[in-house]
């Protein structure tokens, strides 16, 4: 049986291709998407490993990973550990900063989306273990108030060259200077910053830009002398500092800064798995359709193998053992492609600033077992339904001329899956609005359930579209539409499972489209309804700006009247926590309404929250709240008011701009809004403040709608390309199901090429039949994306996303690519079937 069944294999080989490229497809899919997070974890546990020191001296109880700070240690704490510490071979004093950002000689800036944008006092301190970090490959360090460094990617990706001046915008109170370029900075061992910009200065010139002049340093390293662990310099620093500073290991200080970065993307590789498990379910579709049709074609074959001896057991496993050889080979050929996606899906990011270019590529052995066991367990579970129902065959069907494989009850099917639908619905409910933990997996498992639910059901409820279909082609396209018509009613099972891959696909794109439609009106209807003021001055990475702007902006004749908001960020319980501050002046003006407490209450060290978070923390008027870490640490804020939801405000709690001062945050704004007189050419004048800054934009109420939906755009297109490859293969399903389909009926094509039915004719028949299977899958798609997309938006109401918009036309398109796709599909069966020989066409057994 072992043998028989490899000979069954071989020579059906051009028939189980389309399968075993599914296969491919869904295991390169995952392959690849645990590559790019393998590498990604690797290449920022190696790039932090070489940017700390053997120990790291910083403010004690401050969080070292919030971004950018004031806080600050007077340059004396260098001297007094090169005097104290014994074992120290040096102490170097660093400053490092946020948002200091390269703009090339288009004034464009270098980088900025996503990776930050650092700058600081350069340095020649060795990293961690005598590690070579971020060192100078070229040039010189730079020596007084007009030198910079840069590494060398920024360099090359802004075009700029030693000797050059360098467009540089901060965001201190110089918000823009231009030194010149002496020094480019690398990684000679290898390695790269990730998409991250650095630009480094002379220490005078450092402290200056970043720390008001001060003779301080934000992050001091010492080196271990030979022999001396980490721990035990760690040990001997710690005994010579104040108690507002603390020492860590370098190695401490590398793990808790990859953590904290690798948990805040982590998104990213639970993204990348869900569209991976999305193109292993619709593979599974077109392997369980493939082996359906095959056991179905072989039943002759299978019955005589029953009528000779072999127990029904051994001709299902005969069924397997193909699978398995088919999964060995798709998951094989997977895990070489999923090497070739994952270098597609690292271009994929370093458009949108993840660059790992230079990072080589990780392949653990968990990879390959997770390929493998993917690609042969998807396929031998798609193949035992069709092999189990080969036991069923009765010796005596070998004698009969049809196909004999029975198949299930289609009212168990129908019973199953409404059973199936019910149950999906109920776990989404429960995933979207009850409190259960995970709720993300299990509104997953529910959509799941709903499309396997659907897709069982798919057979019934289809038949009057398979039916008015049948009846629309006969009218136009006479006979053979009719043809074409009764071909996709003769098998509904086949039709619908085909259709179904593509349903899937097509269901998520529409919910995708949905939400994507959805955050764009929103974010209109917001700003429509709550714009303030005139104008908007913001940052198109949402990162701080100098304030030099306001003060700028202010001379500009016209301008009565200018309001800031900073961002702020902490943590809390371990979680990301933000914030916002205001000028509790500008209360009334930026529509906070009060329920609950008084605005006159507001002042320094007291908060002001929405209603819905309030409710959410359980806090009342008088209440005091901890924020666990900020720079300065702990930070308590007394509740003095509660406030209707208001979109202006972009964090649901708010203090004051001085609040944040004394705790360590920056004197940057976030976004400024402007009241002006409605004097002509205003706006060019105010543009003219910010024409060398390209971080920063001026917009009215329509440019500043734009620019808060260009993220949404983005973000949508990512996620289009990525279902995209599910779509890829739902149209192999089709092509697969249309060639063993015109296989399966070749004496009936011989037979009807024998009476009169053209090439083009049955060209045409063939292309009308993928049509309808196409169609077919795209309107349950839509359907089920549209009930998916308005149940997540009104979870999603209180995340923004109040307005529910359906993308009609986007729809339409969908339907639209849906035909196209029936058409291309149909190109190579339909091209077999009319090069079948007609005599040895109708002789065929």
């Amino acid at each position: 049986m072992f043998r028989a069944a490899l000979k069954s294999l071989l020579g059906r080989k051009v028939r189980l291709l389309m399968s075993t490229f599914a296969i491919v497809l869904s295991v390169a899919f995952v392959g690849g998407s645990l590559i790019f997070s393998d590498t990604l974890g690797r290449s920022f546990t190696a790039l932090f490993a070489s940017t700390v020191g053997d120990v790291v001296v910083r403010p004690a109880d401050g969080a070292d990973n919030l971004g950018a700070s004031t806080v600050s240690m007077p340059a004396d704490v260098v001297r007094t550990l090169e005097e104290k510490v014994p074992d120290a071979a040096r102490v170097d004093g660093r400053i490092r900063a946020i948002g200091v950002y390269v703009v090339d000689k288009d004034n464009k800036v270098v980088g900025g989306q996503g990776p930050p944008a650092f700058g600081g006092s350069y340095s020649d301190a060795p990293a961690g273990h005598g590690l070579t970090g971020l060192t100078l490959v070229q040039g010189r360090p730079p020596e007084g108030p007009d030198e910079v460094v840069l590494d060398t990617k920024t360099a090359q990706r802004s075009g700029y060259f030693l000797g050059e001046k360098v467009h540089i915008v901060t965001a201190g109170d110089q918000a823009l200077i231009t030194p010149t370029l002496v020094g480019l900075m690398g990684f000679p061992d290898g390695g790269t910053l990730n998409g991250a910009t650095y630009a480094g200065f002379d220490t005078a010139r450092a402290q200056d830009l970043f720390l008001d002049g001060k003779d301080a340093f934000t992050q001091i390293w010492v080196t271990a002398r030979d022999g001396v662990s980490q721990q035990q310099l760690r040990d001997e620093v710690a005994a010579a500092l104040p108690a507002d500073l603390e020492a860590v290991t370098g190695d401490d200080a590398a793990e808790e800064a990859a953590t904290d970065l690798l948990d805040a993307i982590s998104f990213l590789r639970t993204f990348l798995l869900i569209f991976a498990g999305v193109s292993v379910v619709v593979a599974a579709f077109l392997i369980v359709n493939t082996f359906s049709i095959l056991v179905a074609q072989r039943s002759r074959e299978l019955a005589l193998l029953r009528a000779l001896g072999a127990s029904g057991r051994q001709v299902t496993r005969s069924v397997l053992v193909e699978a398995l050889v088919v999964g060995m080979i798709g998951a094989t050929l997977g895990v070489g492609l999923g090497v070739v996606l994952a270098m597609g899906i690292r271009a994929l990011f370093a458009n949108f600033g993840l660059d790992l270019t230079g990072q080589p590529l990780i392949f653990a052995p968990r990879t390959v077992l997770a390929c493998y066991v993917v690609g042969v367990l998807v396929t031998m579970a798609a193949a035992w339904l069709p092999a189990r129902r080969t036991a069923r065959i009765a010796p005596v069907q070998a004698l009969r001329d049809d196909i004999a494989l029975p198949e299930t009850s289609i009212h168990r099917r129908l019973l199953l899956g409404v059973l199936g639908v019910l149950l999906g619905v109920a776990m989404m409910f429960l995933g979207l609005f009850g409190s259960v933990p995970k709720g993300g997996y299990v509104l997953g498992a529910g959509t799941l359930a709903v499309l396997l639910g659907v897709t069982a059901v798919s057979p019934v409820i289809s038949r009057p579209f398979l039916a008015a279909a049948q009846a629309t082609y006969r009218r136009a396209f006479g006979s053979v539409g009719n043809l074409a018509g009764q071909n996709s009613l003769r098998n509904p099972r086949r039709t619908t499972a085909t259709a179904s891959a593509l349903m899937i696909g097509l269901a998520l794109g529409c919910l995708m489209a949905m939400i994507g439609s959805s955050a764009k009106a929103s974010v209109d209807d917001a700003v429509k309804k709550n714009f303030k003021g005139d104008y908007v001055v913001s940052s198109v990475f949402g990162e701080p700006f100098s304030r030099s702007i306001a003060t700028e902006m202010a001379k500009v004749p016209g301008v009565e009247r200018i309001v800031r908001q900073r961002w702020a960020q902490g943590e809390r319980d371990g979680d990301f926590f933000g914030f916002a501050g205001v000028d509790p002046r500008d209360t009334e003006f930026l529509g906070i309404r009060l329920v609950h407490g008084a605005t006159a209450d507001f002042a320094d060290g007291t908060m002001l929250v929405d209603e819905d978070w309030a409710e959410h923390e359980h806090l009342s008027v008088g209440d005091t709240y901890t924020i666990d870490k900020t720079p300065k640490g702990p930070l308590r804020l007394r509740v003095v008011g509660i406030f209707e939801k208001n979109p202006v405000i972009f964090f649901p709690t708010v203090t004051t701009l001085d609040t944040l001062k004394d705790q360590g945050y920056p004197t940057s704004d976030n976004a400024l809004i402007l009241v002006t007189q409605h004097r002509l050419g205003i706006k060019n004048d105010l543009d003219a403040v910010v024409a060398k800054l390209p971080i920063v934009t001026v917009k009215d109420q329509a440019g500043f709608a734009a620019e808060q939906r260009e993220p949404i755009d983005q973000i949508v297109a990512m996620i289009f390309a990525l279902l995209g490859l599910a779509v890829v293969i739902a149209a192999l399903g089709i092509v697969n199901t249309l060639a063993l389909s015109v296989i399966e009926r070749t004496r009936e094509v011989g037979l009807l090429r024998a009476i009169g039915l053209g090439r083009g004719q049955l060209w045409w028949m063939i292309t009308l039949e993928s049509v309808v299977i196409a169609v077919l899958g795209a309107l349950l798609g839509v359907l089920l994306g549209i009930g998916f997309g308005v149940a997540m938006l009104y979870k999603l109401r209180d995340q923004g996303l109040e307005v529910i918009s359906v993308p009609w036309s986007q729809l339409g398109l969908f339907l639209v690519a849906a035909v196209l796709i029936g058409v291309l599909a149909a190109v190579l069966p339909a091209r077999r079937a009319a090069r079948l020989d007609v005599l040895r066409a109708i002789a065929t057994d």
